[in-house]
């Protein structure tokens, strides 16, 4: 049985902090060692510390829930340019990975919390409710229930314990700031973890995350192709979350579909995530395929809008521009945008053809014209092109960093396009950014 989590910061700090004193050793004996070794000796063993720091890393996030797993799962969108090629695409996969492999906790374990945060009987408020969740996640688990006015609703709790758990993790990962630089060395590590910080604090609020729900569902509202269910906020607390529950197939029943029914809904979804952007100010950081099914009237319905960010609209406009600009393949121009929404750290440093190049080609299946079939090897092929060690802009991206803002943003293109290469959807994706970058004609 899965236990609540860990609230003792001493015990939680222990974890961390003996994390960072063993590893930051072993670090230190490798570079002493380096020192008597060839140059080629001397890389090789670099590149066996940080894959075993990133294990371990993977190991210890895994244990805990909250924080530390959320991190895990950020984490996996940064390219960690110091693990060996060979590994470090499983180290990512993994840290991906910790968002599903989430036990949920026995119901009279959360029953409690439930009962507090409501107020009454769990048959004060539900006609039936299913003890059983039918989904778990890094903070929370959700469980079908019935109102007492007849409406089915998915009822997400959150983990007895995890905001104090969670606060902990807070304090502590400052601590494994400088193993994540030995990592990842162009990252700017400090504002990774602001932006974590402010996020996860969020999403731990039950109570933003249903304004941001209610927000989108006012944006779509009677929309022809996306539906958001209601929440029943009369029902919902900072730590209970009540909406309407869908019924539909989820994303491995839609990838067995025909290719037209399968371009649909990859279209469907590559619309609502880039027109969300426009519609509400607001970048969802979870475009999870979990997150949204085919409904039975064709309807694709998403749900699930805590990791949410609310958009500088002069920063968003920055990002609209520095799309046009890579298409326009204005080159001065790429360069004066990523300098000035702080992708350069040191701007004098960069090449604009450079830059260009590199961006027509990283975004080529959206930001180039022409309708293209995704496929996973078309996927793979183009990160290893683009973000390998092999790929002819690797330098130059190890001495760039991801502004706060764009962190979400980056996350959400990225999993649409393994979302999009894996249902092996196929459609005009440029033509369909254009709407959100462009202010071309929307059906969305």
């Amino acid at each position: 049985m899965a236990d609540s989590p860990p609230r003792n910061r001493v015990a939680r700090s222990a974890k961390v902090g003996g994390l960072v004193a063993g590893q930051s050793a072993r670090w230190a004996g490798t570079r002493a060692a380096n020192r008597l070794r060839s140059p080629e000796d001397a890389d090789a063993a670099t590149g066996e510390r940080a894959a075993a720091l990133a294990r371990e890393l993977v190991k210890q996030l895994g244990q805990l829930r909250g924080a530390a797993m959320k991190v895990g799962q950020v984490l996996s969108t940064v390219d960690f340019t110091a693990i060996p090629e060979s590994e470090r695409e499983e180290f990512k996969a993994t840290l991906a990975a910790l968002r599903d492999d989430v036990p949920p906790l026995p119901f009279k374990k959360v029953r409690k919390l439930l009962e507090e945060e409501l107020g009454g009987k769990v048959g004060d408020h539900f006609e039936t409710f299913e003890e059983e969740a039918f989904a778990a996640a890094s903070i929370g688990q959700v469980h079908r229930a019935v109102t007492l006015d007849g409406d089915e609703v998915a009822v997400k709790l959150q983990y007895p314990g995890v905001a104090e758990a969670v606060e902990s993790d807070l304090r502590n990962l400052s601590l494994l700031l400088p193993l994540v630089k030995r990592l990842a060395p162009g990252l700017d590590v400090k504002a990774l973890y602001g932006e974590l910080r402010e996020r996860i604090a969020e999403e731990l609020d039950y109570e933003i995350e249903a304004q941001n729900h209610r927000a989108v569902a006012r944006a779509y509202r009677d929309h022809p192709d996306v539906f958001v269910p209601k929440v029943h906020t009369g029902l919902s607390s900072r730590r209970v979350l009540v909406t309407e529950l869908l019924h539909g197939r989820r994303f491995e029943q839609v990838k067995a579909l025909d290719d037209a029914e399968r371009d649909r809904f990859g279209e469907i979804v590559f619309r609502f995530y880039f027109s969300l952007l426009q519609r509400t100010g607001r970048v969802c950081g979870d475009p999870h395929p979990g997150n949204y099914l085919l409904l039975d009237d064709g309807r694709v319905g998403f749900i699930d809008f805590g990791l949410m960010r609310k958009l500088d609209p002069e920063y968003l406009e920055g990002e609209r521009a520095l799309a046009r600009a890579v298409v326009a393949e204005d080159a001065a121009e790429v360069h004066a945008i990523l300098s000035r929404l702080g992708y350069l750290p040191n701007p004098d440093d960069f090449v604009p053809e450079a830059l260009l190049e590199w961006l027509l080609a990283a975004g080529e299946w959206y930001l180039q014209p022409g309708w293209r079939r995704l496929s996973p090897q078309y996927v793979t092929e183009l990160l290893d092109a683009t973000a390998s060690p092999r790929s002819p802009w690797f330098e130059q991206q190890r001495r760039m960093t991801v502004p706060p803002q764009a962190l979400l943003i980056r996350r959400m293109e990225g999993l649409i396009f393994a979302t999009l290469g894996e249902l092996r959807a196929g459609g005009d994706w440029h033509g369909l950014a254009k709407e959100f970058f462009a202010d071309e004609p929307t059906a969305v």
